[in-house]
């Protein structure tokens, strides 16, 4: 059976209107994801270290951390300091929670990563993706 020529048109352009009505909503999709991952901001927070409260300060545009600031802390001088400072620095650097604790700096270590992912959710940002390796 032959088709006509008029039916074939006809198939053809419900087709690319089909098409096109499906690229405008994955387009539309698409825009949603593409406002931030953070509301940009200051955000503070606090978790406890090995000797006390261990207080963070983090900055963060709308698609990064850009800064993680130890406020005040109470870790041993020339331990639980510079763990304060490496995993600061690897968090800004490497834009993820999914770094390791410094040895024995352990608790301080999970303190400014339990401290700064307290920001992140402050800010909308969702923590859990920031974890995974």
């Amino acid at each position: 059976m032959i088709r006509s020529r008029q039916s074939i048109k006809k198939n053809v352009l419900w087709c690319l209107g089909l098409l096109l009505v499906l690229v405008i909503f994955l387009t539309g999709c698409d825009q949603a994801g593409a406002k931030g991952k953070y509301t940009p901001g200051v955000y503070m927070a606090e978790a406890k270290g090995h000797n006390g409260v261990i207080e963070v300060e983090v900055t963060l545009s709308d698609s990064a951390i850009t800064e993680v600031k130890v406020v005040s802390h109470s870790e041993t001088s020339g331990v639980g300091d510079i763990a304060l400072d490496r995993v600061s620095k690897s968090i800004v650097d490497k834009q993820t929670l999914a770094i390791d604790s410094i040895s024995g700096a352990s608790y301080s270590s999970r303190a400014i990563l339990a401290a700064v992912e307290d920001c992140v959710t402050q800010a909308g940002g969702d923590a859990t993706e920031l974890k995974e390796e």
